[in-house]
């Protein structure tokens, strides 16, 4: 091949990874904007704890958003749903929710905290609080899923195992008459009620900062990628020797 056809085919390798390259940074950088955006709200929000009612969980217009919310209603009798995979305190466990029926709105899952696994992963038993109950606490989406695999969850004795939680799945598979609301209530960490808990909404997830942190290697790769070829381009050939 000449040297002008190694030059394009070069040039278009460096140019397809580039874009590559700069479009993963993009992403990376408008993830950091959007969870710096979840906090700040999420803040504003814990300092006003101006409540909602519990209906406000179904809000098609908020299901990205966070709300203070409060309100009257029963757990439902179905069992625990247990998500996988959950780290607190440098040890691994699973975060329990249960799906409560407020007296208006929809039905709305429950954070109510994290558990911690025995070696032998033997899951908790979550136990149902009985009666009428006052909750309150910070309505939010769920936890990110990440990669979407499979299901995402299973039937475990008399509950589920959640890979991640998908209302949806959890509606059709606790065979719920009405659709369970978008966004998750995180319970307040001052109610005597539930397991070990906070309101941090990224503890199992990647920091805005991190997400800065990988954008600015993938731009950087895309620097590099672009100073190589632009090397190999302008540098002088070698002569052969006599």
């Amino acid at each position: 091949m000449s040297r002008r056809g190694t030059l394009l085919l070069g040039w278009a390798l460096a140019l397809c990874a580039i874009a590559l390259f700069a479009h993963l940074g993009l992403w990376q950088a408008r993830r950091a904007v959007e969870k710096q955006a979840m906090l700040d709200a999420a803040a504003q929000v814990l300092r006003e704890r101006l409540p909602r009612p519990l209906s406000a969980a179904a809000d098609p217009a908020r299901r990205a958003t966070v709300d203070w919310a409060a309100g009257l209603g029963r757990f439902d009798e179905r069992g625990a749903l247990l998500l996988d995979n959950q780290q607190r305190h440098g040890r691994a466990g699973v975060r329990a929710y249960r799906i409560f029926l407020p007296r208006q709105g929809a039905p709305l899952l429950v954070d109510l905290g994290w558990l911690p696994l025995t070696g032998d992963r033997r899951l908790p038993a979550i136990a149902r609080p009985e009666g009428e109950l006052a909750l309150s606490g910070l309505l939010a989406p769920p936890p990110s899923p990440g990669i979407a695999l499979g299901a995402g969850l299973a039937r475990e004795g008399e509950g589920w195992l959640l890979t991640r939680v998908d209302p949806a799945a959890i509606a059709a598979a606790t065979g719920l008459s009405a659709p369970l609301a978008p966004r998750v209530l995180r319970l307040d960490p001052a109610l005597r009620l539930g397991y070990d808990r906070d309101l941090e909404l990224l503890a199992n997830t990647l920091p805005p900062d991190k997400h800065r942190g990988y954008s600015l290697q993938w731009f950087a790769l895309a620097v590099a990628v672009l100073a190589t070829a632009l090397i190999l381009t302008f540098r002088r050939p070698r002569r052969a020797r006599p």
